[in-house]
């Protein structure tokens, strides 16, 4: 854990990942006891922070929206809408350039806290929802993580539990598709499938995806990459895939990106290597791989490389 001078030296370091405020100590020490992880996607961060004292913060998020996860004890915000307590189970939404103040985050409160680029998650926002406009986007002031956004908040969790190897997560091959994969599943948690408008795909839709994803495999696709393509919404597209395809698009991509990789290992060179393989098909990990690799094919790719 990093040491900090003071408290003004601990609300920068969070500053500098998240956003600037002004931070009012409640109860508890001068040494300053907080906890911060983080990992930069680009237009979404990722962190946990616990502050270990009670705190109040006021905040405009300046050009991002931010969703806190409590993942044990409290988190008391008020804003236009009124106060919101959050819990585990519940998270805060708080809007992009809408001053809110959290009146007490507690001592014991440790939070997952998703940080996203206004205009990333409204432009993504249209491009999943297949919306011919662009429309504003209006989010709740409190979500319930037992229902729909459990996915979402189970997928950020995960990413979480690799802070401390973030590094691989960051690399540009796979970031991107971090981002879209955080981005899609929080849009869809958050819109209800009687909102969408947007038509049905029909088959040569779905052909122009598999034409798309073969002819680039290496691209970072996001699934909204993939629904621009078929001029639909995530969800329906996701839908006609099970239908036409038989598996969802994710996996299809997968499942291309394997061929090549195995392609790539079975015909061995001078400097190939397992790790870059793995980084170049868009894998976040060598040991990612290596499950996926040997799932599909009964062997390991170092197998695969020997036996080249």
């Amino acid at each position: 854990m990093a040491e900090f001078e003071d408290w003004e030296d601990a609300s920068r370091v969070v500053a500098d990942v998240y956003f600037p405020h002004e931070l009012t100590v409640l109860s508890g020490t001068d040494r300053p006891e907080l906890q911060l992880s983080s990992v930069d996607f680009g237009p979404v961060t990722i962190g946990r922070i616990t502050w270990g004292v009670d705190v109040a913060i006021d905040c405009e998020y300046p050009g991002s929206y931010e969703i806190n996860i409590p993942l044990a004890g409290v988190l008391e915000s008020r804003g236009d809408g009124g106060a919101v307590v959050s819990g585990p189970g519940q998270a805060s939404v708080f809007s992009a350039d809408t001053p809110n103040r959290i009146t007490r985050w507690d001592a014991t409160c440790s939070v997952l806290g998703v940080k996203f680029d206004r205009d990333h998650l409204e432009r993504e926002a249209d491009r999943i929802l297949g919306a011919p406009l662009r429309s504003r986007l209006v989010l709740p002031d409190q979500i319930d993580l037992t229902g729909a956004a459990g996915d979402w908040r189970r997928l950020v969790a995960s990413l979480s539990d690799q802070l401390e190897g973030a590094e691989t997560l960051t690399n540009p091959l796979v970031s991107q598709q971090l981002a879209g994969a955080v981005t899609a599943a929080f849009v869809l948690a958050v819109s209800p499938p009687s909102e969408e408008t947007a038509p049905a795909p029909r088959p040569g839709m779905v052909r122009r995806v598999l034409d798309a994803l073969h002819d680039d495999p290496s691209r970072p696709w996001t699934a909204a990459d993939m629904a621009e393509i078929a001029g639909t919404s995530v969800r329906r597209m996701q839908e006609t895939f099970a239908d036409y395809v038989g598996s969802s698009p994710s996996a299809t991509l997968l499942d291309i990106r394997l061929d090549r990789a195995h392609a790539e290992l079975a015909a061995g060179g001078s400097g190939v290597t397992v790790t870059d393989v793995a980084f170049r098909w868009g894998f976040s990990s060598p040991a990612r791989f290596a499950a996926a690799f040997k799932k599909r094919y009964g062997m390991t790719p170092s197998q695969a490389l020997r036996d080249s």
